[in-house]
């Protein structure tokens, strides 16, 4: 046991005669902690877009909310004619009439015959 220890902590199994194979696990071992590491990142990365995209998404919409109420108060009747007001273009006195235009309606085969 105490030989064990005394070994591991010298490092003898890197030496040995099947040291290579040791070196190959710990080379595998080394190369996958990089690429968990990579991994790692690129993540946090991704994670960081997703808040900023967020952030971006609540701006633009109090944005649109912005813009949909001042053209709601742009076109309001008041505001249109206070607009024209200063054009010199007044509202009419004379109430607007209803033109109908009426189609001519098609006779049927039948109605026609019966001419």
């Amino acid at each position: 046991m105490k030989k064990g220890v005394y070994s591991i902590l010298k490092a003898r199994f890197l030496v040995n005669e099947d040291a290579t194979k040791n070196w190959r696990f710990i080379v595998f071992c080394i190369f996958l902690a990089i690429l968990m590491i990579a991994y790692g990142h690129n993540y946090d990365q991704k994670v960081y877009r997703i808040a900023e995209l967020t952030n971006e998404v609540k701006e633009l919409r109090s944005e649109f909310v912005d813009k949909r109420s001042e053209l709601m108060k742009l076109k309001m009747e008041s505001t249109v004619s206070e607009e024209m007001v200063e054009r010199k273009i007044f509202p009419s006195s004379v109430p607007p009439q209803k033109i109908k235009v009426s189609k001519p309606t098609e006779k049927s085969f039948f109605q026609k015959l019966w001419q």
